[in-house]
C-alpha cells in the first residue's frame, strides 16, 4: 500500500462528494483527526475501517486502498 496514493485518493473522494472531514469521521465512527491523519498519509485505516470508508463512498476498498 501506498500511504501517498492513498492518502490522495481519500481527498479526492471527499471533495468530489463535497463533504467535510467531520461528516465522513462520524458516518465511520473514527475521530475528525483520526480521519485527517488518513488523509494525509499518517495512518492507514484498519480493515474495518476500509470496508466502512468505501461504503460511505460507494466505492470498493480495492479502488481506494490498493489501485
Amino acid at each position: 500500500m501506498n500511504k501517498k496514493k492513498i492518502s490522495e485518493n481519500l481527498l479526492k473522494l471527499r471533495l468530489k462528494n463535497k463533504k467535510t472531514q467531520k461528516e465522513v469521521a462520524d458516518a465511520i465512527g473514527v475521530a475528525v483527526s483520526t480521519y485527517g491523519m488518513y488523509e494525509i498519509g499518517k495512518r492507514i485505516p484498519n480493515d474495518e475501517n476500509k470496508r466502512k470508508i468505501a461504503s460511505f463512498f460507494g466505492t470498493t476498498v480495492q479502488a481506494i486502498f490498493f489501485n
